[in-house]
């Protein structure tokens, strides 16, 4: 086989790879968006459906909790299945739910198709991402990633001021109407794009392991959920993290000696792994939570408009974008360690100088601000999100993918949680407009951040050098 010919087939495969990363991380965005974007439209959903608008955090709850408790299964069903197979139908189920729950009359309604969607989304991108990582070798790895990563970095910043503009120009239905179009081109580009391919074995359904993990899970997500609610139900909020704690050990301890687990817990043997979830779910926790405290702190302490809030909170996401084009260079030129010590440590001193912000603050310094904070997050992220596979073998592949794809549910879920504790319980140390219980918020998710750096400084010099490119193969 001649050069040419080799260098022309290597193009094609980059190209399909790449295209392939694009379309998982447009349905990533769907359902993250479709996670967060109904907070927003709550007041409108209640007032047409006739309940208050703090009961409609039911259908939010209805979906996070789905996509924690099924995540763990995805990956028995796509290798029993087969993953096209597997992703087509998640995205019909997940668009065709959409629509179902825009036409919903009820609040019992919109849930019970809220539950069907996070179902399809439960299968839709875990499956999408096991494909992506077979697909694009070692050699790819990075890139891919720094693709999938888009979505968890734009759609907590762009939901809020997304969901404000459908609800104020059109109706609430249309937070869920969106998603149809860009289902049914999903649909078509998957059916060209995503090979089908199954476990190299039949393995038995760990029936135990599924319910234990499912119980834990959701018990861990309602509690997050309730804790993150204006007013926390207690007892409700107490009985959900006992049982998600206890489940969880349980889980554990069964999945550690099952000889077919359901949710495989070897990968955490490995630093780059274990790294990238330790510390990792700390980063995810901080920054989660700063886009939505940032918003409050502009309405209910400052007296902005909401309007002007969320357009405020989109430099974190020109920050994200503007600095998307080099992570992937940054990588290759330091290495995992640095790059992580140094996102991990920007992030950490942008969040303590929101401490110092104040409603005369001039605006441009605060544009900078959340503009670096944003890149920050960006790099942290695509570095935590790399290192993830980067020992780890094609054929541990699945049981990594899924363990990964259900601890960072969790922790994104905890992000908002964490940041809402605080803030009630730091409530009482200010007055009405007060901004101390958001400075305190902010202190917490320092806390967060630098932990995770130290993480980063303790981590090996050569970690992650499995998936770093070589300076030389990079500039060609």
């Amino acid at each position: 086989m001649s050069e040419a010919t080799t260098q022309a087939q290597t193009g094609r495969r980059r190209r399909s790879a790449t295209a392939l990363a694009v379309l998982v991380a447009g349905t990533y965005f769907m359902e993250l968006l479709d996670g967060t974007i109904v907070s927003t439209a709550a007041p409108a959903i209640g007032r047409d459906l006739g309940v208050d608008s703090a009961a409609v955090g039911i259908a939010i709850t209805a979906y996070l909790v789905t996509l924690a408790v099924l995540i763990p299964v995805s990956g028995w069903v796509t290798d029993r299945v087969g993953s096209r197979t597997v992703f087509l139908g998640a995205i019909v189920v997940f668009t065709a739910a959409s629509g179902l729950c825009a036409a919903a009359d009820s609040l019992a309604t919109l849930t019970a198709w809220r539950v069907v969607q996070g179902l399809g989304g439960a299968l839709m991108v875990p499956v999408g991402r096991l494909v992506v990582l077979r697909s694009a070798g070692r050699d790819r790895l990075v890139t891919a990633i720094a693709i999938l990563t888009w979505p968890a970095l734009a759609a907590p910043i762009v939901a809020p001021f997304l969901g404000g503009v459908l609800v104020d120009a059109l109706s609430w239905h249309w937070i869920f109407l969106v998603n149809l179009p860009f289902g049914a081109v999903a649909l078509v580009a998957a059916a060209v794009l995503v090979p089908q391919e199954r476990g190299a074995e039949r393995v038995p359904f760990d029936w135990v392991g599924a319910v234990l993990a499912c119980l834990g899970l959701g018990g861990l997500v309602v509690m997050a959920s309730l804790l993150s609610l204006t007013h926390v139900p207690v007892v409700a909020a107490t009985v959900a993290g006992v049982v998600g704690a206890v489940c969880c050990w349980l889980a554990v301890r069964h999945l550690r000696r099952a000889d077919h687990p359901i949710l495989g817990l070897d990968a955490l043997r490995l630093e780059t792994f274990r790294v990238s979830h330790a510390g990792g779910s700390l980063f995810r926790l901080g920054v989660s939570a700063v886009p939505f405290v940032l918003p409050l702190l502009f309405q209910d302490a400052w007296g902005w408009s909401a309007v002007a809030a969320g357009s405020a909170v989109l430099f974190v996401f020109v920050g994200n974008l503007g600095i998307k084009p080099t992570t992937t260079p940054l990588l290759r030129a330091f290495g995992y360690r640095p790059v992580v010590i140094g996102s991990t440590a920007t992030a950490a001193v942008s969040v303590v100088l929101m401490t110092f912000l104040t409603p005369t603050t001039p605006f441009w310094v605060l544009a900078v601000l959340l503009v670096v904070s944003g890149a920050a997050r960006s790099v942290g992220f695509t570095a935590y999100n790399t290192i993830a596979f980067a020992d780890v073998e094609s054929t541990a592949m699945t049981p990594a993918n899924t363990l990964s794809s259900t601890l960072q549910q969790v922790a994104a879920g905890f992000g908002v949680a964490v940041a809402a504790v605080v803030l009630r319980a730091a409530a009482p140390l200010g007055g009405p407009g007060s901004s101390v219980p958001y400075d305190a918020a902010f202190v917490v998710v320092t806390v967060l951040l630098a932990a995770a750096c130290l993480e980063g400084v303790l981590m090996s010099r050569d970690a992650g050098s499995a998936v770093r490119p070589a300076r030389r193969a990079a500039a060609r």
